[in-house]
């Protein structure tokens, strides 16, 4: 019998343990020819039956097409249908969050056409702890500390578990040459900077660990975090009435992690969108601290408003 070399072996296990969540139809691998999708379609090319891949050609580096096309044909090599999907990026927030938009409106769309096929995407431990520091530098709550999720239908990241290097070594075992995106190593990018500068020298001041380190309390505030949003949907659903409305003196029995909970849930039904922190603090003054105090502004020309004991949103009266 063949020994499997380590590193293979250690991606197909992460592979094998999400395949009782995804089902058993075709899966949906993201691969950009780096190491990390490379390594992940290998492994899924491996253990399940009907594999397809997405190259999402964002064209923005001269050859882009070229490269996609090339990864294109290294991953038909390992059996896997795969296609090339040009994306047009809008400049709207950043460059790392527009290209992220266009890459996931082009995942949905092949996967809807796949009759809603789990889209598996090389995510690493790594990366996780990466998006973990992002959070902390930003100031975020759990939701966000919690990192990415493993399984978020229909996004898939079965290597949260694996390094980075793991991945890199199952390519070489593989024979197979991933493609570097010099992206990566662009320090215009935050991200990279953190990568090449903060987190080695976090792993050097604190004698190493460190990305293991905020991988676990990732975990660990998830499972928090998905404990407060079950109590709190249930006291939403409480405190809610047909109208959409809000009974404050229901929400407001409720400590205030819980509390927080319910008016953000609440409000992004209402239509509420990107509300900051502090707009969200002062919504919970409403609840929390009623002294009859005014409506609550929103973004949106939104606001909140407290009458009789119960929220509501409203279009903020426009100045005259």
């Amino acid at each position: 019998m063949t020994r499997v070399p380590p590193a293979t072996a250690e991606v197909r296990r992460a592979v094998r343990r999400i395949l009782p969540d995804v089902g058993s139809g075709p899966v949906l691998v993201a691969c950009s020819g780096g190491a990390d999708s490379l390594a992940l379609a290998a492994a899924a090319a491996f253990l399940v039956d009907e594999v397809h891949a997405v190259v999402v050609d964002h064209g923005l580096q001269a050859g882009s097409d070229v490269v996609a096309a090339g990864v294109r044909d290294r991953l038909g090599t390992l059996g896997i249908v795969a296609v090339v999907a040009p994306v047009a990026v809008e400049r709207r927030s950043g460059p790392e969050a527009d290209a992220r938009s266009a890459r996931y409106a082009a995942l949905r769309v092949t996967s809807d056409g796949l009759g809603g096929a789990p889209v598996l995407l090389g995510h690493t431990l790594d990366d996780q702890a990466e998006t973990v520091l992002l959070g902390l530098g930003r100031g975020s709550g759990a939701r966000s500390l919690s990192g990415m999720r493993t399984w978020d239908p229909p996004w898939c990241r079965p290597l949260l578990g694996v390094r980075r290097a793991t991945t890199r070594a199952a390519c070489v075992e593989a024979g197979l040459e991933p493609w570097d995106d010099p992206h990566n190593a662009d320090p215009r990018y935050t991200r990279v900077r953190l990568r090449h500068e903060v987190l080695p020298l976090l792993e050097d001041v604190l004698a190493g660990g460190v990305a293991p380190a905020l991988v676990r309390t990732a975990a660990q505030l998830a499972d928090d975090d998905a404990a407060l949003t079950d109590l709190a949907e249930d006291l939403r659903r409480e405190a809610s009435d047909d109208d959409g409305g809000l009974a404050a003196p229901v929400v407001g029995k409720a400590p205030a992690a819980v509390r927080r909970r319910v008016l953000r849930a609440w409000l992004v039904a209402r239509g509420v969108r990107g509300a900051d922190d502090a707009q969200l603090r002062a919504v919970d003054d409403l609840v929390a601290r009623w002294h009859g105090q005014g409506p609550s502004s929103l973004p949106g020309g939104l606001e909140v408003i407290r009458t009789r004991g119960r929220l509501s949103v409203r279009s903020a009266p426009t100045a005259t």
